[in-house]
């Protein structure tokens, strides 16, 4: 995933739909996780920082805009 960095030269809709994609990859995951399915619970905690990361980035934008 992207640093924050990165992020931070993109756009407004392109980080919301990076959250988006990441909030149903997370959701994906936990479906994975109930059913026993989940082949690497490490991945899971990736994608929860890289959406901690990206909602962080939107906020700053949101405040300066």
């Amino acid at each position: 995933m992207a640093t924050a960095k990165e992020l931070r030269e993109l756009g407004i809709s392109e980080l919301q739909a990076k959250a988006t994609e990441l909030k149903e990859s997370l959701f994906q995951q936990q479906l994975q996780r109930r059913t026993g399915s989940l082949s690497s619970p490490q991945a899971r905690t990736a994608i929860r920082r890289d959406l901690a990361r990206v909602l962080m980035v939107l906020g700053e934008k949101n405040k300066a805009a």
